[in-house]
């Protein structure tokens, strides 16, 4: 039987690329950047379910963990660390894991996704247990450090759910909450740093950010539990409590001083 190739391995809808001026280039990729969204909303029924499975487990104690390589393990490295500053969560909350670690951030490490077994070793150095959910994220679905960690995870009794980017591949079938956004071939063949990439941002944006509200960690629209790191978010959290308590800018910025936390500022001016 003939094996269908992915929609992420297909040839692009475009050739002669050198040949295009640069505004050819620009139009044709965004042109094709614009279908993703499109996409993702007849994913929302699948994303909601692993949003509301993630808020469950987080109340009951648990964390939830991003694996994956390359391209895909580092989006799922940058949501993890920007919930912290964003929403004043520890950073032992949401966790991303790398194939080959750290380093493969910034280089390529070689043949480390190809090890089946390594992730679920990584995620045993957190004392990964029962309370715990392990999102997948792979373009091609096919990925061996994903896809073993994923079901590594549902053996051990975890939880598991996966973005990916072609249909019925062996990451979503071995997942328990598949998500899979199947944005077609890529502007330059294979290149799933392109609209991959860009869909499994706009998903985990959706996920970290729908957990972190439903958590309780932002009151009306605003990011009452963010870290106050620098002058620009010293300003923003001012601007906050004048706006939530209807006090001058003096006012705001000294009891923002005081308490070092938009919330408590808020509350301690009695509008929580």
């Amino acid at each position: 039987m003939k094996q269908t190739k992915p929609t992420t391995e297909k040839a692009s809808r475009y050739d002669h690329l050198e040949k295009m001026s640069t505004f050819e280039l620009l139009i044709n990729i965004n042109k094709e950047d614009k279908t993703v969204p499109e996409i993702i909303e007849g994913e929302i029924p699948a994303i909601t379910a692993l949003v509301n499975v993630i808020v469950k487990q987080i109340e009951e104690g648990g964390r939830l963990f991003y694996i994956g390589a390359g391209t895909s393990g580092r989006l799922g490295v940058l949501d993890a660390s920007e919930c912290p500053p964003t929403f004043g969560v520890s950073d032992d909350i949401i966790i991303g894991l790398i194939a080959g670690g750290d380093i493969a951030l910034r280089k390529a490490v070689e043949n480390a996704e190809d090890n089946v077994s390594r992730a679920w070793e990584d995620l045993k150095a957190f004392d990964i247990n029962e309370k715990d959910v392990v999102v997948g994220i792979a373009a091609s679905g096919t990925t061996p450090y994903v896809i073993g960690g994923i079901k590594d995870a549902t053996e051990n009794g975890l939880l598991t759910g996966c973005i990916t980017n072609n249909k019925n591949s062996p990451l979503a079938k071995a997942a328990q909450f598949p998500i899979e956004v199947e944005v077609g071939p890529e502007f330059v063949t294979g290149s799933t740093r392109m609209k991959s990439g860009t869909a499994q941002k706009l998903v985990l944006n959706m996920i970290s950010t729908s957990v972190m509200i439903k958590l309780g960690r932002v009151k009306g629209n605003k990011m009452v539990d963010m870290q106050l790191s620098n002058k620009k978010l010293v300003d923003r959290g001012v601007k906050m409590i004048m706006e939530e308590c209807g006090v001058k800018e003096e006012e705001a910025s000294a009891i923002l001083s005081k308490h070092k936390n938009v919330r408590a500022a808020i509350k301690a001016l009695g509008k929580d």
